[in-house]
Order: C-alpha cells, then structure tokens, then sequence
C-alpha cells in the first residue's frame, strides 16, 4: 500500500513529489496502475495528486477519466507564454486533478521535455504545492524517448511489467 507521505519522505525537493510511471513495451498497463495509484493518493487526508499523461503520441487519460481532451503539457512546453497551471483540470474526486497530453503536435516532443522550459514547466506544477504528489504517466521506455527526458525531474520511477509477457531482458 502506498502512503502519499511516504512517498514524499523518501526524496528531497520537488523531485521527491514527482513520480514518472513506466513500462518496457505498449500494453503492459502503466495508464491502469498510474489512474489507480492516483486515486489511491488522492484518497489520502491532506494530499493531492496531478495526474499528467505524457505520452504524446497516445494520451489515454482524459478519455480514461471521462474528462475532455484539449490543451496540455505540450502546449505548455512549446509556448512560453502558456502557464502549465491553467492547463489542469478538476475531476469529480476531490483531491485528483489532471493534465491532459495536450493539443500540439512535434516531432520534437522529447527536446521539449529536455529544454529549459521543459524544466520551467515541471516546476510551475509543483510550486507552492507541497501536499502535491505529480504522476507522470509516460510511453513505454523502450517504444520513445520521452521516459528518459522526464527521468531527470523524477525522484521516483515506478516501471510496470505484465507477468508472464514483459521479459526480463
């Protein structure tokens, strides 16, 4: 069982709060284990959890979620005047909110991610938030290079395997 403290415990900073979900391959359930410790996080007293779908290339939270799809962390990253924050969206459970993939479409999404902005925006999410626990649910590390981009920001990874598919290898 996961405890929000704890998880805030075992870092030092922001990164502490930042958590980036991952898995080798496609379907091997890591959007399924990041909206559940979502909601397990945000059930806790006193803390609050940011869902954010960084998978660029097939974002599956929002529709997940029931929520629209729309403008997100990409737009954030390639716009320096968006602020990342006017982004979220609030759900009908208290304590989880979500920021969507977003709208824009590159190449360069993993750039983006490396870029000073991408720092910028990474940061914005967690200022003034220290309650605030930030799920990253990213592409499979093998399939794109997103995964890696967003380690750097991470105190914490959290790599799914499917029993009995996902090799060791």
């Amino acid at each position: 069982l996961v405890n929000a403290s704890d998880l805030r415990r075992q870092g030092s900073g922001a990164a502490a709060q930042r958590i980036l979900v991952s898995s080798a391959h496609p379907g091997e359930g890591k959007s399924y284990c990041a909206v559940n410790l979502a909601l397990s996080i945000a059930a806790e007293m006193e803390s609050e959890v940011l869902l954010v779908d960084a998978d660029f290339a097939k974002p599956s939270l929002p529709k997940m979620l029931g929520l629209p799809d729309g403008p997100g962390l990409l737009n954030a990253l390639t716009d320096p005047k968006i602020d990342p924050a006017s982004l979220v969206l609030g759900t009908d459970i208290p304590g989880l909110w979500v920021l969507p993939a977003g709208s824009s479409k590159t190449n360069a999404d993993t750039e983006y991610l490396g870029s000073l902005r991408g720092g910028e925006v990474l940061e914005r999410l967690t200022q003034g938030a220290p309650h605030r626990i930030i799920l990253f649910d990213s592409p499979p590390a093998l399939a794109a290079s997103p995964a890696a981009a967003l380690a750097k920001y991470v105190g914490q990874v959290m790599l799914v395997v499917r029993a009995d598919q996902t090799g060791q290898g």
